[in-house]
Order: structure tokens, then C-alpha cells, then sequence
């Protein structure tokens, strides 16, 4: 849309649970309008019949809205739907924008009004709202799965808490203590008193059915063995204690069933847009939705470039006189820039067993970059910033990654 700042009336908009705030400005930043309306579709067009009273002959109207996933989800559809043109602010540009006035001040009707001048300044750089529904429902699932995940944790947690009260050297019972085999051992022997009577041979014979013949006779005298070294830790109200540990491995066992059933729904939505992010080195399927979720459609994106600097991945450069200087951006969807970090330091990541590079092309230039005197942040700031490139391509052609095939001294 080719259109010169004068032919633009800007509408920030301030998203809130309950009730919305939008402020209308014009190209110098002159305050139009307000208007405070509540957030459901039978009420939106109340901002368009107040907006149309500051648009002239000629002009155009373009939305700023700082959350388009989630309070502001829906007046973003539909707006989109009324074929409005909506673009999304990052929230930290309009939270810097309010803290550069020379008094600071916090209400709806400012932080809307902040959103505005940002649209207005940053209206080549922001990205167009494109609120589609698959890749909302996949970030639903995701955010989910994270917090399903966080809770497991927790649950795990409380587990080693209890089993280090009956068992002192339960870590040494098995490879996984939230493995299928420990949970059903947990779950029927929640203390050692629980084994009272139980000969090598029971318990063997029980370990053998569960894990699939894969522990024998060994297994069980090595448990054996280790509760009587650990000494007698029954006590008052046992039963209530056991009670615990038998409601944690419940409750494990039920979220992990919740993971795997969110996976499996993650997977179908995936499916449907066809990527082959999973190709990548240390992309599996959870990391690839995650991407999705906050990127969104890519063609908001129309260059890397621009993809870098949603993520706060491009440095900022800061210079006076003859000095220049590049920082790291604190700004950007911070989530996305978690995600893009973390994929970073798997790029170069060993494998446990020949400490072999899992990927050579970035673990060369990792090395290249640190013989050029880069700091190890530095150096992962860099790859970080390629790794937009490839993500930015893959997304866009959906074509499988390729490893490049080039020397240390040839990566670049």
C-alpha cells in the first residue's frame, strides 16, 4: 500500500480483557479521537463508525494493535475479515515510546495513544496482523503443552522430594525414576515397608513383567540390597505418606498421557501446512510448533531482515562521530528469540558417543567467529542471526534443511 503519511489517519488500540481503548491520531501526531468499547464482536463496529468521522476524502485508516493472539485476537479478525489494514505493535516499542515522554504517565488512553505514534513511526517496519486460525490453534496447543510440561516438572519434582524420605538411595533403583518401570514399582511399593516379605525371586518376577524382561534377577537384589543398607525409614502415619507418593505417580502418569495426546494434536495442525522445519538439526516437533506459533504466517515477513528484527535478533547500532558501535537488541518478541537462542546452541552440540559436530557447517563458523576475537555470546548472536535466514527460507519454500557441505575455513 503506497500511501503518503497525510494520506493516513493511525488508530492504536489498548487491548484489555473486559473493554478496549483506541486513540486516533493523524500524521503529526495530533490526537483526533478516543474511544473506550468493549471487547466482543457486536460492539467493534462502534471504533469504525468513530474512526470514519476523522477519515477524509482520499485518506486511509491502519490499526495498531499490540496483541493479536490473544485479548486482541478477536477485534483483529475482524477487522482483517472487514479488509482493514491492521498491522501488530510489539509491546516493548510502545512501552519505550511512554517512558521517553518527558513526564511518564500510565492509563489506557496514553498507552493507546503510544501505540498510535509507534504505528505511526513504525508503520514500513511492523508486521501485518494475519490473525489465521490454524496458526492459532497452534499456538494454543502449545502454550498447553508448556504448561502442562511446567506442571509434570513439578510433579517430578515432589516425587524425588518423597522417595528421598523412603528410599534414600532410590536414584540408584533405576536409569529413570519417572520411567514407566519406576512409577509401577513406586506406585505398588511406595515405601519399604510396602516390601515386607517380599523374597528376590517376587520381586524379580514383577520387575522381569514390566520392563519387558529387559530387568531380572540382578535388578531385584540390587533394590534389596540398597534398602537394607539405607536402614529402616517407616514411621508414624506411613500410610498417609505412601498415600502421597501413589497420588503423585497418578498424577504423573495422567499428564504425561495429556503431553501425548497435545503432541498428537500439534502434529495433525503441522501437518496441514506442510514445513519441513523438522529436518533441521535440533528441530523435533514441539520446537517446529513453537516457531510457528510465534512467527505466523511468514509472508508477513517479507525479508529476513524483517524477520530478524520481530525477533530482536538484528543488533541495533549506536554511534557519535567517529565511534559506531553494534548492540544487542533487548526488544523484539522475546519468546520467538528464547526459541531462536536455544536452537543456536544445539547447532553446535556434540554427539555424546565419537564427539562428532551434529552440525558442521554451524559449528565451523562458531569456531570462526571465536578465532575472530567474538566473545561466546558473540558467536551465538551470529548464528542466532542465520538461523533467521534458514527458518525464514524453509517457512517460505517449505523445502527440507540441507547441511552445507563447506570446510571450517570456508563457512562464512
Amino acid at each position: 500500500m503506497n500511501l503518503k503519511p497525510d494520506q493516513l489517519v493511525y488508530v492504536g488500540v489498548d487491548l484489555h480483557k473486559q473493554h478496549h481503548t483506541a486513540v486516533i491520531i493523524d500524521c503529526w501526531n495530533k490526537k483526533l479521537g478516543e474511544i473506550k468499547f468493549d471487547n466482543k464482536p457486536t460492539v467493534f463496529p462502534q471504533l469504525e463508525k468513530e474512526v470514519k468521522k476523522y477519515v477524509k476524502k482520499g485518506m486511509s485508516v491502519v490499526y495498531g494493535l499490540e496483541d493479536v493472539g490473544g485479548f486482541g485476537r478477536a477485534l483483529a479478525v475482524y477487522l482483517t475479515e472487514k479488509g482493514c489494514w491492521v498491522k501488530e505493535v510489539n509491546a516493548k516499542l510502545a512501552n519505550a515510546r511512554r517512558k521517553s515522554h518527558v513526564t511518564i504517565q500510565k492509563s489506557d488512553s496514553w498507552d493507546a495513544e503510544c501505540v498510535a505514534k509507534v504505528l505511526r513511526d513504525e508503520l514500513l517496519n511492523l508486521p501485518d496482523a494475519k490473525p489465521i486460525d490454524l496458526y492459532w490453534a497452534i499456538s494454543q496447543l502449545v502454550t498447553q503443552r508448556k504448561w502442562q510440561a511446567r506442571t509434570l516438572t513439578g510433579m517430578v519434582k515432589r516425587l524425588h522430594q518423597q522417595l528421598g524420605y523412603h528410599y534414600p538411595s532410590y536414584k540408584k533403583f533405576f536409569s529413570e525414576v519417572d520411567g514407566k518401570t519406576a512409577l509401577a514399582f513406586w506406585h505398588k511399593y511406595p515405601s519399604p515397608s510396602r516390601l515386607s516379605g517380599v523374597d528376590v525371586d517376587e520381586l524379580a518376577t514383577y520387575l522381569r513383567k514390566l520392563s519387558n524382561y529387559a530387568l531380572s534377577t540382578k535388578k531385584a537384589m540390587q533394590i534389596l540390597m540398597l534398602i537394607v543398607d539405607d536402614g529402616d525409614t517407616t514411621r508414624d502415619f506411613q500410610d498417609k505418606r505412601d498415600f502421597i507418593v501413589r497420588d503423585l505417580v497418578r498424577n504423573i502418569r495422567f499428564y504425561e498421557h495429556g503431553l501425548t495426546r497435545i503432541e498428537r494434536e500439534i502434529a495433525s495442525l503441522m501437518n496441514q501446512l506442510g514445513f519441513q522445519l523438522e529436518t533441521m538439526t535440533g528441530i523435533e516437533l514441539v520446537t517446529a510448533a513453537e516457531l510457528v506459533a510465534e512467527i505466523g504466517d511468514i509472508h508477513r515477513f517479507a525479508s529476513a531482515d524483517k524477520l530478524a528484527r520481530f525477533a530482536g535478533v538484528a543488533p541495533i547500532a549506536v554511534g557519535s562521530g567517529d565511534k559506531h558501535r553494534n548492540y544487542k537488541s533487548k526488544q523484539g518478541n522475546r519468546e520467538l528469540h528464547d526459541i531462536i537462542k536455544a536452537l543456536a546452541i544445539r547447532q553446535i552440540a556434540v554427539t555424546r558417543t565419537k564427539k562428532e559436530p551434529r552440525n558442521p557447517y554451524f559449528y565451523a563458523y562458531y569456531e570462526q567467529k571465536m578465532a575472530a576475537g567474538k566473545t561466546k555470546q558473540q558467536a551465538i548472536v551470529c548464528i542466532m542471526r542465520k538461523l533467521v535466514n534458514v527458518i525464514h527460507y524453509l517457512m517460505r519454500t517449505k523445502a527440507a534443511y540441507v547441511i552445507p557441505a563447506v570446510s571450517s575455513n570456508e563457512a562464512a
